[in-house]
C-alpha cells in the first residue's frame, strides 16, 4: 500500500483513494474520460494526517472516469408465511469505475470559484418609484356566536 492516501466520500459512501488505484463507485454524471475531483474526508501522507478543518480544503484528489458499468444482479424475495403472499424482484446498481490520478496536499488553499458574470450587461432602465400608500386597516375579528345552554330549553310539565 502507498504511503499517501485519502479517504474520499462519493455517493454517501467512503473509499480509500491512492494514486493509481481503481475505485468502483455509484454512478457519477460524467462522461468516460472526464476528470472528476473527489471530496476528501481524511488525508494521510507519511507523517501528515488531516481529518478536519481548513487543512482538509488543501487536499486534492483527482480521478478520471474509466467506464460506466452495472453491478451484479441482486435478487429480492419477500414472503409472508401462511398468507399466500410472495414477491420476487431484482436490482442492478449503476456504477462508475474511477482511476485515481492524483492524491496530494497543496501548500495553500485553492482560490474560491467566482460566478461567471455576463460579458456586456445593459444597465436596467429606472422605473419611477411607486408612491407609498398607507396600510389599509384590517377589519375587526368577528366574535364567535353565543352558545345556547341547557338552562334555556323549556321543560314539559306533567
Amino acid at each position: 500500500m502507498a504511503d499517501t492516501y485519502a479517504i474520499v466520500e462519493t455517493g454517501g459512501k467512503q473509499y480509500r483513494a491512492e494514486k493509481g488505484a481503481s475505485l468502483v463507485v455509484e454512478r457519477l454524471r460524467a462522461e468516460a474520460g472526464d476528470k472528476v475531483t473527489l471530496r476528501p474526508v481524511a488525508y494521510s501522507g507519511g507523517s501528515d494526517f488531516v481529518a478536519a478543518g481548513d487543512d482538509l480544503e488543501k487536499v486534492k484528489v483527482e480521478a478520471v472516469v474509466a467506464e460506466h458499468l452495472r453491478g451484479e444482479k441482486i435478487r429480492v424475495f419477500t414472503y409472508r408465511a401462511k398468507k399466500g403472499s410472495s414477491k420476487r424482484s431484482g436490482h442492478r446498481q449503476a456504477l462508475t469505475r474511477l482511476e485515481v490520478t492524483d492524491v496530494k496536499m497543496l501548500s495553500r488553499k485553492p482560490a474560491a470559484k467566482s460566478e461567471a458574470k455576463p460579458a456586456a450587461k445593459k444597465p436596467a432602465a429606472k422605473k419611477p418609484a411607486a408612491k407609498k400608500t398607507t396600510a389599509a386597516k384590517k377589519p375587526a375579528a368577528k366574535k364567535p356566536a353565543a352558545r345556547k345552554t341547557s338552562s334555556t330549553r323549556t321543560k314539559k310539565e306533567s
